[in-house]
């Protein structure tokens, strides 16, 4: 039988992955002072087991006032790198490319966790210990009525951030990360600074499509300069912004054409959120409701792309990388439900079981292998006595 794609290994740059499947950056909201602890160690620990080419850690603050909730992670300081290094140690123990997605929340900082109502901070969260900051904006504009208002960014303090981001840079490399994604999607700062709907400034940073995506590129390219050259960076966007006013599919493609230009090596193409949250319940979902726009970009801008977005059945995961949609099937709540998706999904694209169990840790492979036996043993039994 012919080898599906999505278990085809695929080279970028200095790094080789088994296979085509990504474990999606999923904020958790649950580290202190931006410190990962042993819940995030077990929770990695599924993904490190489960067979995915590439696992991307969660949305990572650059900066303290860049985190969305006070549960973020970060990497702002020194000390945040050691507990990093546990988790990108676990996946590269357990053959997984491991890599970190850094971000700014800009002014939808502040904010509560989802299971707390994900909007702003009540007296309730802060009698509670929540600590409120001052978020920060291209604009003063907040993202709705009841939310803070940000602090302007001056045209220094975005040299500065570029400086925090690049330092950033550094302690995800010396976390032992091989892949590093820039969050650029979802409504966070970046996509802040690219929407016409929150990029209002009057300045070189704001206005037209040029001045929109000025901080976004410049920073780009320091983050890539800063990345070693030969480890692969992937950016995230938010393709469109599901308002007739806003960023569209076209843009997005122009924008993915510059990224390219600047090394960057993928483009994974979300949408929406920045109204919102990250997850626009303006959207319409469907299964693979963001696949035409990751063909589109990747067809367009000749970049390659990651898909992401109710990719749920692998024989669709297969199908989208057959058409050339995307080059990478990027899986995100899904994987909670079921870590292990990538070895389920090889074996539902016609690997038999025994075969696919060679790739599992073999504390688990030894007893599968004996239960498929076992299995195969009761059901020619079954079929003798319905025979009889």
């Amino acid at each position: 039988m012919t080898r599906p794609l999505l278990f085809t290994p695929l080279r970028i740059r200095g790094v080789a992955l088994r296979n085509r499947i990504m474990i999606s950056p999923m904020a958790t909201y649950s580290a202190t002072e931006g410190v990962v602890n042993d819940f995030h160690l077990a929770h990695h620990g599924r993904f490190a087991l489960g067979g995915a080419g590439v696992v991307i850690a969660e949305a990572t603050a650059v900066t303290r006032e860049g985190r969305i909730t006070n549960g973020d992670t970060g990497l702002w300081d020194d000390g945040q790198i050691a507990p990093w290094r546990r988790i990108a140690d676990l996946h590269r123990a357990h053959g997984v490319v491991t890599g970190i997605q850094l971000g700014h929340s800009g002014r939808k900082g502040s904010m509560q966790r989802p299971w707390e109502g994900n909007g702003p901070l009540t007296e309730e969260n802060t009698a509670a210990g929540a600590e409120v900051w001052q978020p920060v904006g291209p604009t003063e504009d907040p993202i709705d009525a009841g939310y803070l208002t940000p602090r302007k960014l001056t045209i220094a303090d975005l040299g500065t951030l570029k400086d925090d981001w690049v330092a950033a840079v550094g302690r995800a490399r010396a976390a032992g990360f091989d892949w590093l994604e820039l969050h650029n999607a979802h409504g966070y700062l970046i996509h802040q600074f690219l929407s016409p709907l929150s990029n209002t400034r009057d300045d070189g940073y704001g206005g037209d499509f040029e001045g929109r995506v000025r901080f976004p590129l410049e920073l780009a390219a320091a983050v890539r300069e800063a990345w070693p050259a030969d480890l692969p960076m992937s950016v995230r966007i938010s393709a469109v912004d599901n308002d007739a006013g806003g960023w569209q599919i076209a843009d997005s493609v122009e924008y993915a054409r510059r990224l390219k230009r600047i090394d960057v090596d993928m483009v994974c193409t979300s949408s929406g959120g920045l109204r919102g949250s990250a997850t626009n319940a303006r959207i319409r979902r469907s299964y693979g409701f963001h696949v035409p726009y990751a063909a589109e970009v990747r067809r367009e801008a000749e970049i390659a792309t990651i898909a992401v977005g109710l990719i749920l059945d692998p024989h669709h995961a297969e199908q989208i990388l057959q058409e050339g949609s995307a080059d990478i099937i990027a899986i995100g709540r899904e994987a909670l439900v079921n870590p292990s998706w990538p070895q389920m999904a090889e074996v539902a694209l016609g690997r038999p079981m025994v075969e696919a169990l060679d790739g599992w840790p073999v504390q688990y492979a030894w007893w599968l292998k004996v239960r498929e036996r076992i299995l195969a043993q009761v059901r020619a039994d079954l079929e003798r006595g319905a025979a009889e």
